[in-house]
């Protein structure tokens, strides 16, 4: 099969599409023909060798970590599938490679793709869709009448969260380039913040939930929204010492990431708030419930381009040039 393979850590010219062989399906997997596959920063991260602490992969490796695609076969104690149905999912991050013709795929973190998206839409939605969810109603514990700050709403991540943050009945302030402000607007912020000539944390106060996507100044910054009792929620580069434990790495990293991040541990400290780093996790029973909300219209996707498989060098830097406004999706088969 064709495959978009990383031979060594670095840039695009280290991705080639070779062919690979057919990955293997265990009992409790699904072979998938993938139609699509988007892009996310955290395929631009494992590319760069960000990723290397946390996630120990062997190359040369597939990239991709979200697609929609057609179950062509089933393992032996897979109950919730069969063949042919249309699927969508996020894979566990030891089991990568949506820039493929086939994937396997974990039955637990598929669900049926949403009835009335393509399969290009429905691709758009798993990573950016579950981090939102993640961070908004499981840690955050967002409820109508609440308000909540989502920086980067014409992105992937802040095209989903503004969605859902409105379904919830919270008000909803965001941090947007001018040019977007129709389509923020659209999805349901009430605040529009212009990043380039505003200073967030004068326009966005006592929020209960603040859902960053930046890090660094930002994320400190981001306390000075959020009253006490609430949560900053980073899915950025500054983990916490807590959630390097939590991962199991060794005490010595532990102390370094710690090291890293006390700026924002300082900053949360002084607001009496809490910071949660969120690195999301496939979840299928949640990608169902997401599908709802996409089939009753509550939630729609946001494409920006679409490319060819053999694009893919192509589809990554347009992702990571910042001009992208919600996602931007690899269409395979």
């Amino acid at each position: 099969m064709k495959a978009a393979v990383l031979r060594r850590y670095g840039d695009n010219r280290m991705i080639d599409v070779a062919d690979v062989s057919l990955p293997p399906v265990s009992d409790t997997e699904l072979l998938v023909e993938v139609r699509s596959a988007s892009v996310n920063p955290l395929d631009v991260k494992t590319r760069d060798g960000k990723v290397r602490i946390l996630l120990k992969y062997h190359l040369p490796l597939v990239l991709g970590n979200d697609l929609a695609g057609v179950v062509r076969q089933v393992g032996k104690q897979v109950r919730r599938f069969k063949v042919g149905d249309e699927i969508y999912a996020r894979l566990d991050k030891s089991r990568i490679g949506s820039f493929a013709e086939f994937v396997a795929v974990r039955e637990s973190d598929a669900a049926l793709r949403p009835k009335n998206t393509t399969f290009e839409e429905a691709a758009s939605l798993p990573l950016v869709a579950l981090t939102a969810w993640q961070a908004l109603v499981e840690i955050g514990k967002l409820q109508a009448g609440q308000r909540v700050l989502v920086h980067a709403g014409s992105g992937g991540v802040g095209t989903v969260a503004i969605q859902i943050a409105r379904y919830l009945g919270a008000e909803v302030f965001t941090t947007v380039g001018h040019r977007n402000f129709d389509l923020a607007k659209r999805l349901g912020a009430d605040t529009l913040i212009d990043y380039r000539t505003e200073r967030f944390e004068d326009v966005a106060k006592n929020c209960d939930v603040v859902l960053d996507s930046a890090g660094g100044d930002t994320l400190v910054r981001s306390f000075q929204c959020v009253k006490p009792g609430g949560v900053v929620v980073s899915i950025g580069d500054t983990p916490s010492a807590a959630f390097a434990r939590q991962w199991g790495l060794n005490s010595l990293l532990v102390f370094i990431i710690g090291w890293m991040s006390r700026k924002v541990s300082a900053a949360a400290r002084a607001s009496k708030a809490r910071y949660e780093y969120l690195f999301m996790r496939p979840d299928g029973d949640q990608l169902e419930r997401i599908a709802g909300l996409v089939e009753r219209g509550i939630i729609k996707p946001q494409i920006d381009k679409v490319f060819a498989l053999e694009q893919v060098r192509e589809a990554l830097s347009y992702s990571e040039s910042g001009r992208a406004t919600g996602k931007v999706v690899v269409k395979v088969s």
